[in-house]
Formats: structure tokens, C-alpha cells, sequence
């Protein structure tokens, strides 16, 4: 007598990974989630690891996170992975005080961000005979 179950967000050749409370802003992590869309898995964490951005850290552990769910959550080929989505959304924002000259007070605001990285399996390709 339970509720029906959900539908399954993601196909049967995807798999998912979240990264939540990144310590960067939005605008900031989608600049490098953009490096990665599309391209493949092994090309994507090959151009993480030799990003100068601080948070290319935080999205490669979000990255590779995806790849081993498709790994083992899914019995997909790792080698034939490429990033279908990476998306970027916002998460709260600390809003801290900094004193100034004359007893002002200057608001400083530290946001933080979510990332959601799908990974696809691409289909085979069919040999010209």
C-alpha cells in the first residue's frame, strides 16, 4: 500500500555524482565545469589535474566519484565514458562582517556551490564494411 516508486532520473547508460557545499561561487565553478563538458572522461580528468583554478580539485573529486559509480553502480565501460552534464547550482551563502574606518561595517558574503556531474556511455560505433 506504499507510494509507487520514482521514476529513475538518469538512463539506463548514465550515471550520476553530486558535489554539494563546494566552497567557490557559482560563476566561478561553472568556468571550470565548462572545461569538461562533453569531452571525454579520461580527457577531463587529465585537464583537472593540470588546472591552475583552485576548485578544478573539488570538481575532479565530484568527476572521478561519477566514473566509479558508472564503474560499479552501473557495469559501465569506463573507457567509453564522456561527460553528458555538468551543472552548476547555488547553495547558501555565509555573510560575514568586516569592520572599517569611522565604526562602518563592510559585509562580506562566502558562497558556496553545488555541482552535478553525469557521465554517458557512448554507443558503439558501426563499422563501414
Amino acid at each position: 500500500m506504499g507510494k509507487a516508486a520514482n521514476a529513475p532520473r538518469i538512463a539506463e547508460n548514465e550515471a550520476m555524482a553530486f558535489g554539494k557545499m563546494i566552497r567557490s561561487s557559482a560563476r566561478k565553478l561553472n568556468l571550470v565545469a565548462e572545461l569538461i563538458r562533453g569531452k571525454s572522461a579520461q580527457a577531463a580528468v587529465a585537464d583537472l589535474t593540470f588546472s591552475k583554478r583552485r576548485v578544478a580539485d573539488e570538481v575532479k573529486k565530484v568527476l572521478q566519484s561519477a566514473i566509479a559509480n558508472a564503474e560499479n553502480n552501473h557495469q559501465l565501460d569506463v573507457d567509453r565514458l564522456y561527460v553528458a552534464q555538468a551543472t552548476v547550482g547555488r547553495a547558501l551563502v555565509m555573510k560575514r562582517f568586516h569592520a572599517r574606518a569611522r565604526g562602518r561595517g563592510a559585509r562580506i558574503e562566502k558562497p558556496f556551490s553545488n555541482l552535478t556531474v553525469v557521465v554517458r556511455e557512448r554507443e558503439e560505433a558501426v563499422e563501414a564494411e
